[in-house]
């Protein structure tokens, strides 16, 4: 393993390595959006061209970016969100995200679609977890699942909105990608082009659990093959605020709804009782035509800031990026991908160097604001560009 601080110094390193190591269309499949990528791009666009007003001559060597998420502290503002392929991307991917999430003091979230049972996910990944939720057609495997979340004591549930319907991912179709994995005539090459991958991820769970990765974690019925659990983990176009009210009597711990971009959405979320959101566009893979989370967040803390937890994610690299959503009234925000790319690289001590990498980024960056506490932190440190969609509607 090679020493991930002199290799690995920014997000970006860890991409490049993560891309090595994947195959091509697994690593399309983590690293792009839907239809053209204009959305993707514009998540990283809209969060680099507001900037940071720095300020001078205050003691800054004291600097903390601890936090609390939730009336319970956190080492920093961020949380690992649920990202699908880790499992697939390496042996026991989200026990090992779950672990460098404990060891920096972040929440993780478990994905829904994880490769690994969700009970030794939370034995053996210690520190605060979140569970996700898709809700497929199938509803009653969908309940089994939160019934099975909440028996094994997960923190928070998750409830994932925006991803009714189906994703318009042409690279998907066009690499042979399935999940679960299944050889075709479009990725054989792909795979055997990728040795450390096949041998190391692969060959590691049919050598250890005796099968390929698969979704431990839906109820699906017995002896489907692999196309036929891809069709009945179809998501439910059907939900409503109805559905929203009968999961929050369901679960009697903190629930958060993800994937909010609009005021009025948050506000029924807030009659709803739901302890928080999470202004999200999921990354751009559910829409390519999204604005960027970071652009709808003030109206957003504006309609709901005082009546619940609200949380961005969507495009954060750096840690001046991680301040940004803070300034503009987040109270933490998600990492998916940067912490994907790190499992992907180099399993827990990857994902570990990501967040070690937001951290000290993170830290830098507050001292170059002159604050010493997160606390400090506010809309007067940014400058948001006049032409911006905020502008419009924040």
């Amino acid at each position: 393993m090679p020493d991930l601080s002199r290799t690995a110094l920014n997000i970006e390193d860890l991409r490049q390595m993560a891309r090595r190591r994947l195959t091509r269309g697994l690593f399309q499949f983590i690293d792009k959006g839907s239809e053209d990528d204009i959305s993707l791009a514009h998540n990283r666009t809209a969060l680099t061209r507001i900037k940071l007003r720095s300020r001078v001559l205050n003691d800054t060597s004291g600097r903390d970016p601890r936090s609390t998420l939730f009336g319970k502290p956190v080492g920093m503002p961020v949380v690992i969100g649920p990202t699908g392929p880790a499992g697939f991307a390496w042996y026991r991917g989200e026990t090992a995200l779950a672990k460098a999430a404990a060891r920096m003091g972040v929440p993780f979230t478990m994905a829904n679609t994880g490769n690994t049972p969700m009970e030794k996910i939370l034995a053996d990944g210690g520190g605060r977890q979140w569970a996700q939720l898709y809700v497929w057609r199938d509803m009653e495997a969908s309940m089994k699942y939160v019934t099975r979340a909440r028996d094994a004591g997960f923190e928070a549930l998750v409830v994932t909105v925006d991803s009714t319907i189906p994703y318009n991912r042409e690279h998907d179709f066009r690499n042979g990608v399935t999940l679960p994995v299944r050889v075709n005539a479009r990725n054989f090459l792909d795979l055997a082009l990728h040795p450390r991958w096949v041998f190391g991820t692969i060959g590691r769970y049919v050598l250890a659990d005796g099968h390929l990765p698969r979704y431990v974690n839906i109820a699906t019925p017995p002896g489907l093959t692999s196309k036929q659990i891809s069709e009945f983990l179809f998501k439910n176009d059907t939900l409503n605020w109805e559905f929203l009210r009968r999961m929050r009597d369901m679960w009697p711990r903190t629930m958060i709804v993800k994937g909010i971009m609009h005021p009025d959405d948050a506000r029924m979320c807030a009659e709803c009782c739901v302890d928080g959101v999470i202004v999200s566009n999921h990354g751009a893979i559910a829409s390519d035509s999204a604005p960027a989370p970071i652009d709808v967040l003030p109206s957003i803390v504006a309609a709901v800031g005082d009546r619940m937890t609200v949380i961005v994610d969507s495009g954060f690299r750096r840690g001046s990026d991680i301040l940004k959503g803070i300034a503009l009234g987040a109270d933490a925000v998600i990492v998916g991908r940067a912490t994907l790319y790190g499992v992907s690289a180099a399993g827990e001590a990857g994902a570990y160097r990501a967040l070690e990498i937001l951290h000290a980024e993170l830290r830098r960056t507050m001292g170059v604001l002159a604050v010493t506490d997160m606390s400090q932190v506010s809309r007067d440190h940014v400058i948001v560009p006049p032409d911006s969609l905020m502008n419009v509607i924040g």
